[in-house]
C-alpha cells in the first residue's frame, strides 16, 4: 500500500512535501536476456523496491519523508549474456527497501526523513557472461536497505535523518568477462544504511 505524496508550491510557501509510503507485499524482478551483434551501445537494468521516492525543485523546499517497508521478499534476479558489441556496455542489478533522492536549489531546503526496513531479505542477484566488448564494461550489484540522497546549494539546510534496518541484506554477483577493447568495472554492494548529503557552498 503506497500512500500518496502531497506536493503544495505557491510563490509564497515554495515547496511542502509530505510523503508516506508503506510497502507490505513482495516486490520481484526478473531479468533473463540474450544480447549479439550490436553496433552501438547496450544497456541492462534489473530493479525491485519497496518504497521510492524522487524530489527535485528549484524554490525553498520542506520535505517530510516517512517510509516503511515489511514484506518477505525484495529481490532482483538478471542474467545476461552479451556478445559482440561494438559499443559500451552497462549493467545494473538493484534490490532496496526504501529510496528517497532529495535535490533543490532554493534559499532554503529543511528535511526530515525517516526510513524503516523490515523485509525479510532485499537481495540482488546478477549472472553475467560477456565477449567481444569494442567499449569499455561494467557491471554494478547491490542490495540496501535504506537509502538516502539529499544535495543542494541552500544557504540553510537542515537535515534529520533516521534510518533503521532490521533486514538481511544479500548481493550475489558472477561476472564472466573476456575480450574487451575498453575499461572494465565489476562491483557488488550489500549495505544496510547509506546515507549521503551535500550541501554546495553558497558564496
Amino acid at each position: 500500500m503506497l500512500v500518496p505524496a502531497f506536493a503544495g508550491n505557491t510563490s509564497d510557501t515554495g515547496s511542502q512535501i509530505l510523503n508516506g509510503q508503506i510497502a507490505l507485499h513482495t516486490s520481484i524482478s526478473t531479468l533473463q536476456t540474450v544480447i549479439d551483434n550490436v553496433g552501438q551501445d547496450v544497456g541492462v537494468q534489473s530493479v525491485a523496491a519497496g518504497n521510492v521516492l524522487d524530489v527535485t525543485t528549484m524554490n525553498d523546499t520542506h520535505v517530510s519523508n516517512d517510509q516503511y517497508t515489511s514484506t518477505v521478499d525484495i529481490s532482483s534476479d538478471l542474467g545476461a549474456r552479451v556478445t559482440n558489441v561494438g559499443g559500451d556496455v552497462g549493467i545494473t542489478g538493484q534490490a532496496v527497501c526504501n529510496s528517497a533522492g532529495i535535490s533543490t536549489d532554493p534559499t532554503i531546503t529543511a528535511i526530515t526523513s525517516k526510513q524503516q526496513c523490515d523485509a525479510v531479505d532485499p537481495t540482488s542477484r546478477a549472472y553475467v557472461d560477456a565477449t567481444g566488448v569494442g567499449g569499455s564494461f561494467s557491471l554494478a550489484n547491490s542490495a540496501l536497505g535504506n537509502s538516502f540522497e539529499a544535495d543542494s546549494n541552500a544557504s540553510n539546510m537542515p537535515v534529520d535523518t533516521t534510518q533503521i534496518n532490521h533486514s538481511n541484506v544479500n548481493a550475489v554477483t558472477t561476472a564472466n568477462v573476456s575480450n574487451v577493447a575498453g575499461t572494465v568495472s565489476v562491483t557488488s554492494a550489500a549495505i544496510g544504511n547509506n546515507a549521503q548529503i551535500v550541501h554546495y557552498s553558497t558564496n
